[in-house]
């Protein structure tokens, strides 16, 4: 469960390696390698189609590669199933929320860190004392920190259903933390936000990596935030990485300004 050390963990690397995806006759990743360093917040960007989702995809174990490796700490988990990727400390929240509705923000969040959870699955079935402890112990943790630290104490026992789009972003972002993540993959985290929500999110997810060391890979849109927050940035147009670098070496490729940013390039300069 979560630690009760005011930075719960540390970040681990990430890297994918020569990664190639194939569905039928359509090429969506061809050769794509990146790293994301130990603590930091690394930004994949693109056009659309450019194979971002799939980058996501294929790291959180939903597709498997026709060819390459994804390292996590070191480690291959290329063939590791999606489950055992959470284990070794990878957190994922979604483009589109996927929080279960009819449940309240605390019961959401809650879900997220009962992979942690060492009670047997009879003991947790019938609630024994072990599972009852265990489930004591982890709602008290997430109220502690996860929700106090994204500061939706005063919405904790209200559905999900009755919030308002921004919040339940926070949430899906809250479940995600309560699973104790080392890699923190955030998929458009702040698309259909206003410009306040924008600005709070990305405080949050500044005080992620600074405050818990949590190493962060972010898709999004929004090419201020992405400048502002992140430390290095790849990107991707055809499947294939064109450039990396840090924030300010990426505005100024040629190959972005063509490919993505275009007339827009002045607007982020």
């Amino acid at each position: 469960m979560l630690s009760s050390d005011t930075a719960p963990c540390n970040g681990l690397g990430l890297s994918v390696e020569a990664v190639d995806l194939r569905f039928g006759g359509i090429h969506a990743l061809r050769g794509v390698s990146f790293a994301a360093t130990p603590g930091q917040i690394t930004a994949v960007i693109g056009p659309n189609g450019a194979g971002k989702t799939s980058v996501f995809n294929t790291i959180s174990g939903f597709y498997r590669p026709a060819a390459g490796r994804i390292l996590l700490g070191g480690d291959d988990i290329t063939a590791t199933p999606v489950h055992a990727r959470a284990a070794r400390g990878l957190a994922r929240t979604f483009q589109n929320i996927a929080l279960f509705r009819g449940l309240t923000v605390l019961e959401n969040i809650k879900l997220g860190g009962h992979h942690t959870m060492k009670a047997s699955i009879f003991s947790a079935l019938g609630y024994g004392r072990a599972a009852r402890s265990e489930e004591l112990e982890l709602r008290g943790e997430v109220e502690r920190k996860v929700i106090n630290f994204l500061e939706i104490d005063h919405i904790r026992h209200l559905s999900v259903d009755a919030l308002p789009y921004g919040l339940q972003k926070r949430v899906e972002l809250a479940r995600a933390l309560a699973m104790r993540p080392r890699v923190l993959l955030l998929d458009e985290p702040v698309a259909g936000m206003n410009r306040e929500e924008t600005e709070d999110m990305a405080r949050f997810i500044l005080d992620v990596q600074e405050e818990w060391g949590v190493t962060v890979l972010l898709v999004e849109h929004d090419m201020g935030m992405v400048m502002d927050i992140s430390s290095h940035v790849v990107v991707l147009n055809f499947g294939q990485v064109i450039a990396c670098g840090t924030p300010a070496e990426v505005r100024s490729h040629p190959k972005v300004i063509e490919a993505y940013l275009g007339a827009e390039s002045e607007a982020v300069a």
